[in-house]
């Protein structure tokens, strides 16, 4: 009997990380597009879920605090 050995295994391994990943863009494929058309930035934050976030975020300023004086 023939044994591929450890060679075999790690091609195996590849290839089903490999169709892992396929499954996670497959899943995911409409709102990354949705997102990136808009120009959000998207994060794999594991298998079938994404982080989106809009950069405009990090533009934004709290307003000044409006002191009030008392007389």
């Amino acid at each position: 009997m023939y044994s591929q050995g450890t060679k075999g295994l790690s091609r195996i391994k590849s290839r089903i990380r490999e169709l892992i990943a396929l499954a996670d863009r497959e899943i995911c494929m409409e709102p990354d597009e949705f997102a990136y058309r808009i120009g959000w930035t998207v994060a794999r934050t594991g298998f079938g879920s994404r982080c989106y976030r809009d950069p405009r975020f990090d533009q934004l300023k709290l307003p000044h605090r409006v002191i009030e004086e008392v007389s």
